[in-house]
């Protein structure tokens, strides 16, 4: 038997135990949560452990087209996604389990999420496809950067980020429809007990593909074994980021999370 764990968004107990009963035939050894709509306390966290600890063979997102269509639960599906692919690898198998008629469109999902394969919960090859897709070798997108999530409810949110190869010579880190409440730099992967900033500079602002950008920077040469972090306050509809600069125009990275 194989491992896999699902999170169901609103799926009811009852469709829930025939899929897990269905898979199990195939070999598949089902353990889930429901999902907690809560950002406030920073629910999306909750079934991080298990899916880094324990860690299951495949990842199932089960939900209707409406579940994903509410900006909650984008955004905190968007945080765990990036927290697990950084924590278990970009190959990690993540697959959204669409219950209901409505079809789930990949291209209306936020960034962390549309590259996510999009299969129906009531597809009688359901098993085989899953088993497939646990032992395909997935191809992996070449990035420049590498993003995390850490946080509970007594430090708040952090994100992660630092170049895949390079150096950077700084960085600089924006949300939209959100506020950036503190910076660090740091080892990778650990938030920093202490940090020494240099240059640091806080609200800068920032128009970037047709949105607006509140932004912070530092000049703190950022490799792949260090990580900048910034504490955000709320939740922002998107996040833009990219290595230090004072010319307009730069190349940056921007992820929509709702």
């Amino acid at each position: 038997m194989q491992s896999i764990w699902l999170t169901s968004l609103s799926i009811t107990d009852k469709t829930v135990a025939q899929l897990a009963a269905g898979l199990k035939t195939y070999g598949l050894e089902t353990e889930g949560n429901l999902w907690q709509d809560d950002l406030e306390s920073l629910a999306w966290t909750s079934g991080l452990d298990v899916l880094v600890d324990k860690k299951p063979a495949l990842w199932l997102i089960l939900g209707t087209a409406e579940d994903f269509s509410k900006p909650a639960i984008r955004y905190g599906l968007s945080l765990l996604t990036l927290a697990v692919r950084a924590k278990r690898g970009a190959t990690f198998p993540i697959v959204v389990l669409q219950g209901g008629a409505d079809a789930i469109k990949s291209d209306e999902l936020p960034t962390p999420l549309e590259s996510l394969d999009i299969l129906k919960a009531s597809d009688p090859t359901l098993g085989a496809k899953l088993v497939a897709k646990i032992h395909s070798q997935a191809k992996l997108k070449d990035i420049s950067y590498q993003i995390d999530m850490h946080g509970n409810p007594q430090v708040g949110q952090w994100f992660e980020v630092r170049p895949q190869h390079e150096k950077w010579p700084g960085i600089i880190f924006g949300v939209c429809d959100a506020d950036i409440s503190f910076q660090a730099v740091g080892a990778a992967g650990v938030l920093p007990e202490k940090s020494v900033l240099e240059h640091p500079v806080q609200g800068l602002k920032i128009t970037y593909g047709k949105k607006e950008f509140t932004a912070w920077a530092v000049q703190n040469e950022i490799e792949p074994e260090s990580a900048y972090y910034a504490q955000v306050s709320g939740f922002p509809d998107t996040i833009l980021f990219g290595p230090y600069t004072e010319r307009d125009g730069a190349d940056m990275f921007m992820l929509r999370l709702k």
